[in-house]
């Protein structure tokens, strides 16, 4: 669905060619994979690279032998590693975002900002203080304290958003800063999709150990921790540059995709009840309110120039209805 999506704005815009797909934190990298298979069954695969934004060598090895018939490691000032996929898509492995070519470029970040590094800011009656980590007093186990003074987090106070507790994180706001750059003055596109809130939450801060919810300051450095994404926030960042949709729940981009028609097609071509059942479970999982439908968010991005152009071709899966 997200190929359909990512076609349906290139060619609106008229399919400007190269076209550069870069996605950040592809994790395993099966995103991507789904997205060329698209892309290969309409013979594009001649207009197109792919840019990965990977910090973990662990990763980017697990993200190439999935994708690529070939790999070569890079000492190269922008990218570490390239390869090819079977139908000759180059692909390129670049530690940070800023090391991305500059041009037309559709970026994907699909749980890729909820990753991201969080302060912790409370309003007290001596003013803003940051939430720090500490140890107890007997030294065994880490704790929460709050700042004796500002910290130079608390300049970001001023995205409270009416709240006297919340989570902010200035390296997404960096992040995205320097997309809104990219977009504004080489064109193209962003989507992200990630737990998120639209600033009113104010305690997300979490881990996950096993798929189960753990204490983040519990043993750490064996889970993942994770905050819900602060839409709010990243609009304020690039609303002078970039035209902002949605976000929007999940459940209600993929069903102005039309994913429920995608449905019925997948499940008449089953070849038995598992595999039904396999899809159904699936669907349900991305789709259902009480599950990814509604927690996880989905915000489109394009340069401000564009603006009357989408009064006309509104943006697929972020019309109001």
């Amino acid at each position: 669905m997200v190929a359909l999506w990512t076609l349906n704005e290139w060619t609106k815009l008229g399919s400007p060619k190269p076209l550069q797909l870069v996605e950040l934190g592809p994790g395993k990298g099966s995103m991507m994979h789904d997205i060329l298979r698209v892309y290969k069954r309409l013979k594009l695969d001649e207009s197109i690279s792919v840019h990965f934004v990977e910090v973990s060598d662990e990763l980017s090895k697990v993200q190439g032998n999935k994708l690529c018939t070939s790999v070569l490691k890079h000492n190269n000032k922008t990218y570490y590693q390239e390869g090819r996929t079977e139908n000759n898509v180059p692909i390129f492995w670049h530690k940070a975002i800023q090391d991305v070519p500059k041009t037309f470029t559709c970026i994907l970040a699909h749980e890729f900002f909820d990753a991201l590094p969080v302060h912790i800011l409370k309003q007290t009656v001596d003013g803003w203080r940051e939430v720090l980590i500490d140890l107890t007093e007997c030294g065994t186990k880490l704790c929460y304290v709050i700042s004796s003074g500002p910290t130079p987090a608390c300049v970001f106070s001023k995205y409270s958003n009416g709240r006297e507790y919340f989570e902010i994180s200035p390296q997404s706001g960096l992040i995205l800063e320097h997309i809104a750059c990219m977009l504004e003055e080489h064109g193209g596109f962003a989507l992200i999709v990630d737990y998120g809130h639209n600033g009113e939450k104010k305690d997300t801060f979490r881990g996950f150990r096993n798929h189960k919810l753990v204490d983040p300051l519990e043993a750490p450095g064996s889970s993942d921790l994770t905050a819900d994404v602060d839409f709010t926030f990243l609009k304020n960042v690039t609303n002078d540059k970039l035209l902002s949709f949605g976000p929007v729940s999940q459940r209600s981009f993929l069903k102005q995709l039309h994913i429920d028609i995608r449905l019925q097609v997948l499940l008449k071509s089953c070849k038995n009840e598992k595999e039904k059942n396999d899809i159904l479970s699936g669907y349900h999982m991305i789709m259902d309110t009480d599950k990814m439908g509604e927690c996880f968010k989905v915000m489109s991005l394009f340069p401000v120039v564009l603006k009357e152009f989408f009064n006309d071709f509104p943006v697929v899966g972020f019309v109001n209805k």
